[in-house]
């Protein structure tokens, strides 16, 4: 009956005078995203199970900052609900808030992915997994995919994207696009150790799916990879593996084709035109597995202007080597390195060339049975190189960031109690390398944090002191941060599904010469489940804050912060259990 009101009330006058819409609406109204993974299993699935969640939201705020970033009351209602009819999927959602009513209901699609033995089938909406360098998109449309010990193959025909074809006219269209159809292939043989597999995609788009004013401003294009992926393990401590694709694509269809016998040889699974590129991406591993070190490198190439219809974004122009190495000493000290660097502009045809390098070291230990203790350094740098033009001293880009850490902790566990202590200390720099840096875009931050944790077992209470103090130095810059807060929480009852907590805390900040504010408050928070569907949760918040400069006659913390929330959510589901 609700839905029939909401349907009354709500959304069919707005549809008035549409029988087509309206028509429309209902049927999508009653139709939804279908779903199943095995077909053997949709006879074994319940007729009828229907599941969701219902609750509320509520938040009061108010503050005297002399600024709104929020309403002062917040009331939301909410549905969930789930409808499954032997395993086809059926789900509706209902947000209500302050007057505002968003209705989801769920969208005509349709996901089907049965299996049956080695085979499994994709129907709809579907993913199928596919060398990286040549599709990683969803398809809507039908295929098929047969695996067994050695051999895997794979078939598929599908949409990849929608056209997007609004009213040219219209001041809020739409970017255009075509719709983009695509086939693909695949076949492997071999096991998680030596395998080789090979991939053919064929996308493009379709010129007509998009009006005429929309296809002057927007090419069409074609596309037609080729990809091959391999691992081979000569010797049980050594891997070798292999990614690799190449894509021949057409920016503009409508461009004149090439009638050479090397381009007309491949008429019949592409046209070779004057817009038409090849361009290759590809990457080479090395895996080593010794008696207590590891190690792993890696190179891969992406040429300029490398693409795939079948990929949402790939970046090109680069390649980039990376090592990775990691052992134990001693059986109680772990090292771990690594190093990667990348660079662009592999044509030359740049002005510029970018260089990026990353690096980093880990070690960590153990001492008895309470101590652990662990460090670490990280390190960027970029570097801008000549190409077709000479960088300039004036402009060169030349930066180096850099960070220290080192992280002790000490925990020890009694009768009665249970404590554990922690110290961070890290140093970061932010430094200009270039010839002409002056120091006025460095950076450097210090931070010190400590933390203290009690557990009274007796009790039942937990608490944790935590301290923080953070400093950073720019170009006649100064900028200080202390936090200091304390919790305490608890959990009642004989199932522990009552919990209360407490919080209290204090946070100095001062900018060097410009400003000095101090902010303390606190909060309560409970929270309660009943039986496993009721959950309750409330809160409140108080913080008061303000200037504190002692250059002023008076400090003000007159500003206050408060809020308080109060939530509930049941959780439900029914089944109608078939007769077996």
């Amino acid at each position: 009956m609700k839905r029939l009101r909401l349907l009354k009330n709500k959304l069919l006058p707005s549809l008035k005078g549409r029988g087509k819409e309206v028509g429309l609406f209902l049927l999508l109204f009653l139709s939804s995203p279908l779903t199943a993974q095995n077909i053997s299993e949709i006879a074994k699935a319940d007729p009828l199970i229907i599941s969701g969640a219902i609750g509320t939201r509520n938040t009061y705020r108010y503050t005297t900052g002399g600024y709104t970033y929020a309403s002062p009351m917040s009331n939301a209602l909410f549905l969930d609900l789930n409808i499954s009819v032997y395993g086809l999927s059926m789900p509706f959602s209902l947000y209500y808030t302050n007057d505002n009513l968003d209705f989801a209901y769920p969208q005509l699609s349709l996901s089907l992915t049965p299996q049956y033995k080695n085979w499994t089938g994709y129907l709809g909406q579907s993913s199928m997994p596919f060398s990286n360098y040549v599709m990683n998109l969803s398809f809507m449309g039908a295929g098929v995919e047969y695996k067994d010990k050695m051999w895997h193959a794979g078939i598929f025909y599908g949409r990849l994207r929608k056209a997007i074809n609004d009213d040219p006219t219209d001041p809020l269209a739409r970017s255009p696009q075509y719709r983009r159809m695509a086939w693909g292939i695949k076949v492997g043989y071999g096991t998680r150790k030596n395998y080789l597999d090979l991939y053919f995609l064929k996308a493009y788009d379709v010129e007509g799916s998009i009006n005429d004013y929309w296809r002057t401003r927007l090419n069409a294009k074609d596309n037609l990879i080729v990809g091959l992926k391999g691992c081979v393990t000569p010797i049980r401590w050594l891997s070798l593996t292999a990614n690799a694709a190449t894509s021949v694509f057409s920016t503009d269809i409508t461009a004149d084709r090439i009638t050479a016998d090397e381009a007309t040889k491949w008429n019949n699974i592409f046209d070779v035109r004057y817009s038409s590129l090849m361009r290759f991406a590809g990457d080479v591993s090395m895996n080593l597995l010794f008696p207590g070190i590891s190690a792993h490198v890696s190179y891969k190439m992406v040429q300029p202007d490398y693409m795939s219809l079948g990929l949402s974004y790939m970046a090109n122009n680069y390649h980039s080597l990376g090592v990775n190495l990691s052992t134990h000493l001693f059986k109680k000290v772990s090292l771990s390195a690594t190093f990667s660097g990348q660079e662009d502009n592999l044509t030359n045809r740049q002005m510029y060339t970018t260089r990026g390098f990353i690096y980093g070291a880990t070690a960590s230990t153990r001492f008895g049975q309470h101590i652990n203790l662990s460090g670490s350094y990280n390190g960027y740098t970029q570097v801008q190189g000549d190409g077709t033009a000479e960088v300039p001293d004036s402009t060169r880009i030349h930066r180096q960031m850099s960070s220290f850490s080192l992280m002790p902790s000490y925990s020890t566990d009694s009768e009665l109690f249970t404590h554990a202590v922690s110290l961070s200390m890290n140093l970061t720099q932010n430094k200009d390398l270039s010839p002409r840096a002056t120091g006025e875009t460095d950076v450097t931050t210090c931070a010190l944090g400590t933390a203290y944790s009690l557990g009274v077992k007796d009790w039942g209470v937990d608490f944790t002191l935590s301290l923080s103090d953070q400093r950073t130095r720019g170009y006649n810059t100064r900028y200080t941060s202390d936090v200091a807060s304390l919790t305490a929480g608890r959990s009642f009852l004989e199932e522990k599904n009552l919990h209360l907590s407490l919080t209290g805390s204090m946070i100095y900040n001062e900018v060097r010469h410009q400003s000095k504010s101090l902010s303390m408050g606190g909060s309560v928070a409970a929270s309660y489940v009943l039986k496993k569907v009721h959950a309750f949760s409330a809160a409140v918040s108080f913080n008061k804050y303000g200037d504190v400069n002692l250059s002023r006659l008076r400090s003000d913390l007159g500003n206050i912060d408060f809020s308080a929330s109060l939530n509930y959510t049941y959780t439900f589901e029914w089944k109608a259990i078939a007769r077996r």
